[in-house]
């Protein structure tokens, strides 16, 4: 069929010409324009995803190799012990885990040596060797049972009041989020017992999908890992949920309460940073929980990179995007007992503005420490400002830089 027969069916024209008259321009035009904004929807999208790709390959990534066990360490090096359970396979060295599913999740203790000139927020990667001098290196490793586990994290309560699980996100190794949790407990200062839960991500920018499926594998185990940790009765239990992790976070969160552990639930404090889950979603995510003793806090950036490709890919929002200043984000905060904190003002370190999480670590025991954290202990939307650091609401921030001028 030739094109002009074809434009005609396809605009509706009849004829033996192809005219187009005002009518017939007013169809194009119809017709047309809803076509061009897909086109440019995938171009704006195809953009972005390259950007992604770039960022994400810059620079090498540690390989297993890391985790090999390292001597000669310096003694002013601190050494964190970590506390891993995981719901990857192990490879077949023995040496690292990747991104097969296990049918029962395996539970580990490392050792982490973090050098003396490590800078806050920074992972000191080994290069050519493993040199304790200069680089996070393993010193100690041991697979332990569940009852085991359990025991070694419970025996800990003697000095440390608190425990910190963490859910990392989406395109992550098992190397890259257990140095992470290391990094994080060490910049954090705060005497406490890290718990890693590593999921089976494929690690791979274009493993979106193959993401979400491993985090929806998970979920029974991570629901399990927090009613176990939270019967240890420590002070405090802090769960820290990641990008895809904090969806995973919010579904563990959802089945302990269809499953009636309320008191489960009223044990945990809950952080879920740049999470990326669809609004509708999180919504209903929450309304299933209940009201938690402690509110949910999200911490969320309106520029993240990597949650636009999500919103790009879903065609909605992701909660760790939204905005502090809509009232309606204001009044649903409040409704569902969430405090909502914009964290845009902190520095990022990966190029998609995806993990200004890091930055918040190392300025954990000062906000302790001042007490100026406790606005985020309550349901609402805040901002954090880095000059004064501390959590307050938009309307009190905008009226200081106000009455500063």
């Amino acid at each position: 069929m030739k094109l002009k027969s074809l434009l005609r069916l396809w605009l509706g024209l009849d004829g033996d010409r192809l005219t187009l008259g005002s009518k017939q321009m007013y169809a194009v035009k119809n017709r047309l324009l809803p076509g061009i904004d897909v086109i440019r929807r995938a171009l704006d999208l195809a953009a972005l995803f390259a950007m992604v790709v770039i960022l994400a390959s810059c620079g090498g990534r540690p390989s297993q190799a890391v985790l090999d066990i390292a001597t000669g360490v310096p003694a002013t090096n601190k050494v964190v012990d970590v506390f891993v359970a995981t719901t990857r396979t192990p490879n077949p060295d023995k040496l690292g885990y990747g991104s097969g599913k296990a049918v029962d999740p395996q539970y580990l203790e490392y050792r982490i040596s973090i050098p003396a000139t490590h800078k806050p927020g920074q992972i000191e990667y080994p290069k050519q060797t493993l040199d304790p001098r200069t680089s996070f290196v393993v010193v100690g490793r041991q697979v332990l049972s569940h009852e085991e586990f359990l025991k070694k994290i419970k025996a800990r309560k003697a000095k440390d009041k608190q425990v910190g699980i963490v859910v990392h996100g989406f395109n992550s190794t098992f190397q890259e989020s257990l140095f992470r949790m290391a990094q994080m407990s060490a910049d954090s200062q705060v005497d406490g017992v890290p718990v890693l839960f590593a999921w089976p991500s494929a690690a791979s920018v274009t493993g979106y999908v193959a993401d979400r499926d491993a985090a929806t594998y998970s979920r029974d185990a991570l629901a399990s890992l927090l009613s176990d940790i939270a019967a240890l009765n420590f002070s405090s239990t802090i769960v820290f949920g990641h990008s895809m992790g904090g969806w995973l976070t919010t579904e563990a969160l959802r089945q302990l309460s269809l499953t009636g552990e309320k008191a489960t639930l009223d044990r945990l404090s809950v952080i879920l940073a740049a999470p990326d889950i669809d609004v509708s979603v999180f919504r209903a995510q929450l309304a299933k929980i209940g009201k938690m003793r402690n509110p949910i806090t999200v911490l969320v950036s309106g520029d993240d990179r990597a949650l636009m490709v999500s919103g790009f890919l879903s065609s909605d929002t992701r909660v760790g995007a939204i905005d502090v200043n809509n009232p309606q984000v204001i009044a649903a905060a409040r409704e569902y007992n969430v405090s909502i904190v914009d964290i845009s003002q902190l520095s990022p370190s990966d190029g998609m503005n995806h993990d200004r999480y890091v930055a918040l670590s190392s300025l954990y025991a000062q906000l302790a420490a001042s007490g100026k954290s406790s606005g985020a202990q309550k349901a609402g939307a805040f901002v954090f400002d880095t000059v004064g650091a501390t959590v307050s609401t938009p309307f009190k921030l905008v009226s200081a830089v106000i009455s500063a001028h």
